[in-house]
């Protein structure tokens, strides 16, 4: 039964895998060529000295995703908002387990003070991605037609958002 959990330095190598199959063979993300370890590990230390969660859920010994948010910009009128990202091994995909991590990955930002969570998904014909972002209540904001290029087409950006705790109900503890 796979547990989700904070991430680990010794779940680097795996992260780096799944993610690297996205770059490779997905649209979800528009780098084009797969992150390091090392880069992957200093992205993960970014998240995390920010005081922002970086979870994996795992079965075992084997990492079968993860998930972190950062800022969404580095403004500081900015401070409250942050951006989701998700990435599942392949042969996860398909079991509740996206929804799982993003549900947690919400709780563990709302802890750390975030108030919009923010999903900027590559492709608007990644339809995993947008239903389980719309099914932990996520709305779609909007579409950016054909602002990304890779593998050899043009890509759309589906943004879409979710308050957390109190949203925009009242002023954020400074």
């Amino acid at each position: 039964m796979p547990i989700i959990r904070p991430s680990q330095a010794a779940d680097i190598p795996a992260i780096t895998a799944i993610y690297a199959h996205h770059v490779l063979v997905g649209t979800g993300t528009f780098e084009l060529d797969p992150p390091s370890q090392s880069d992957m590990t200093s992205r993960r230390a970014d998240v995390l000295a920010k005081g922002l969660p970086y979870l994996v859920a795992v079965d075992g010994d084997k990492v079968l995703g993860f998930a972190y948010c950062n800022w969404f910009k580095p403004r500081p009128a900015y401070r409250f908002s942050a951006e989701d990202s998700i990435y599942l091994a392949p042969d996860a995909q398909g079991k509740g387990l996206g929804r799982a991590l993003l549900t947690e990955l919400a709780a563990q930002a709302e802890k750390a003070g975030v108030r919009k969570l923010i999903a900027i998904i590559g492709d608007s014909a990644n339809t995993g991605s947008i239903a389980v972002h719309r099914s932990v209540g996520f709305s779609l904001v909007g579409v950016l037609k054909s602002c990304g290029w890779k593998f050899d087409q043009w890509r759309d950006v589906v943004m879409m958002d979710k308050a957390l705790g109190l949203g925009d109900s009242s002023a954020p503890q400074q």
